[in-house]
């Protein structure tokens, strides 16, 4: 819970008129914020949709709520910019210099940010790609009903060469060649329905070529195949949840999970976050209130501060067990470069708790300690996401903006190992969040700083999901979707 009033807390502010300003749906921690303080903007005199109206309602957003207002240059010009993106760039050059904006503040659509976090609305192929060691391009997971997985596309699949019809395929190998990854975004084509694309394919089904029309479909956060289970190792119950995305379906979702896990009596438990790039701080703060059952109303799960000069916006959030909350004992966060923002606050808050019966699985994370809010100009469908406020834990540790690695204080290194299913206890992943559970002895994950200028959380280390130069709202969220 919070220490504002629960109303005020969860209240979307009112979207101001189409003559600027604007209070959009609320705080993100990756992608996006739903529960924390959701203020409302000073309004801005333009009223129009011109370039140069909506550049200088970007700027008067920035210099009013900015987390780093010193970084903001005094006189930026925006008749040097050709896009009300490219401006927004470049007044976060200093902020992302010191690795503290890596382009987590942009510009994006209303409706569909509204789209996404409300139900995981997208349009495309329903898949997480991911280049591999050996510069592969690899399916690392198929999402249920979208056109991928109607193809048959599981995680493992290979995708050796694209094209738009059998006659153009361009291997995989050539595109990096010729273009690096940008090439392999251009080559897959836009996000639109309708858009189809000619694969050729290599993995367990064998090799085969197949035609895929990209769709909208509703990402489920907690996947009904292997989203949530309860693994017997030799004998000690271990619950797995995988959640790919706080948005507001994950409730159902995540209480149903966490019910049969209190039911089954289990205290340690695998929390796969190794692809989640962020979203909805609601959310998040539900998910700590399950694992925390045994947290009492008085305990901090996390601190909000904004800038001095909005220090009346500041707020502290505590923990509020549900009727589906289990009393963690040992928690095994699995997290990889992919793994930001909402995700890395969820694991920070157990720190001061579980202290080193919390462990980091995998790969260190990408290292985002801050948060936007939503600022609409609502006659543009404009939402600017600000970087308007840092986050920590009950011990007012934060950030950490090259990753976890350094903050938990027991970690394991492990590979993404995509030929398996994802929670299948022989995954490497996953075996290796089951012996930190066991009390095995491991390897400690390198805390090797996340790349300086990824625009994504996804864009970080050789083995990397791919991500587009300026990712959508579903992309921010589910880093590798296309």
């Amino acid at each position: 819970m919070s220490t504002r009033p629960l109303g005020a807390i969860l209240a979307m502010s009112a979207m101001l008129s189409a003559c600027g300003g604007g209070g959009g749906d609320g705080a993100i921690a990756g992608g996006g914020i739903g529960a924390t303080p959701v203020p409302t903007p000073t309004p801005v005199a333009s009223t129009g949709c011109s370039l140069r109206e909506r550049q200088d309602w970007a700027a008067a957003q920035l210099r009013e709520w900015y987390l780093f207002p010193e970084t903001l240059p005094t006189n930026l010009n925006p008749a040097g910019f050709s896009t009300v993106d490219d401006y927004i760039d470049g007044l976060t050059a200093t902020a992302r210099a010191q690795r503290k904006d890596r382009y987590f503040t942009y510009l994006t659509s209303i409706k569909e940010e509204n789209a996404y976090y409300n139900s995981g609305s997208s349009a495309g192929l329903g898949v997480r790609l991911a280049l591999d060691t050996s510069n592969r391009l690899v399916i690392a997971e198929a999402f249920e009903n979208a056109p991928a997985a109607n193809a048959g596309i599981q995680r493992g699949t290979e995708i050796v060469a694209i094209g738009t019809t059998a006659g153009s395929l361009r291997s995989v190998s050539a595109i990096l060649a010729a273009q690096g990854t940008a090439g392999l975004t251009d080559a897959l084509g836009p996000d639109t329905v309708g858009t189809s694309r000619v694969l050729q394919l290599s993995g367990v089904a064998g090799d085969r070529t197949v035609t895929v029309a990209k769709a909208d479909f509703e990402l489920q956060p907690v996947s009904p195949t292997y989203g949530a289970k309860v693994i017997d190792d030799g004998g000690t119950k271990v619950g797995y949840v995988n959640l790919r995305t706080f948005i507001n379906t994950a409730d159902p979702q995540l209480r149903a999970a966490f019910a049969n896990f209190r039911a089954q009596g289990i205290t340690q438990v695998i929390v796969d976050f190794r692809y989640n790039g962020g979203g909805l701080v609601s959310i998040a703060e539900l998910m700590g209130n399950l694992l925390g059952g045994n947290r009492s109303t008085g305990e901090v799960f996390s601190y909000t501060t904004f800038r001095p000069e909005k220090s009346a916006e500041n707020d502290v959030s505590y923990f509020a067990p549900q009727p589906q909350s289990i009393n963690s004992t040992k928690i095994a966060f699995i997290g990889t470069g992919g793994t930001a923002s909402a995700s890395e606050l969820v694991i920070n808050a157990f720190v001061p708790y579980l202290r080193a019966n919390v462990g980091l699985i995998g790969t260190n994370t990408y290292g985002k300690p801050v948060g936007q809010i939503a600022l609409d100009k609502t006659s543009c469908d404009d939402r600017l996401r600000v970087i308007a406020f840092a986050l920590q834990n009950a011990d007012r540790q934060g950030a950490y903006y090259d990753g976890l690695a350094t903050t938990v204080q027991a970690t394991c290194r492990a590979v993404d190992d995509v030929s398996k299913p994802l929670g299948d206890p022989a995954e490497a992943s996953t075996r290796q969040a089951l012996d930190y559970l066991a009390g095995r002895s491991c390897t400690p994950i390198t805390a090797t700083a996340s790349l300086q200028n990824a625009r994504s959380a996804s864009v970080v280390e050789k083995s990397a999901l791919l991500s587009p130069e300026r990712p959508n709202t579903a992309q921010r969220e589910t880093p590798g979707l296309f």
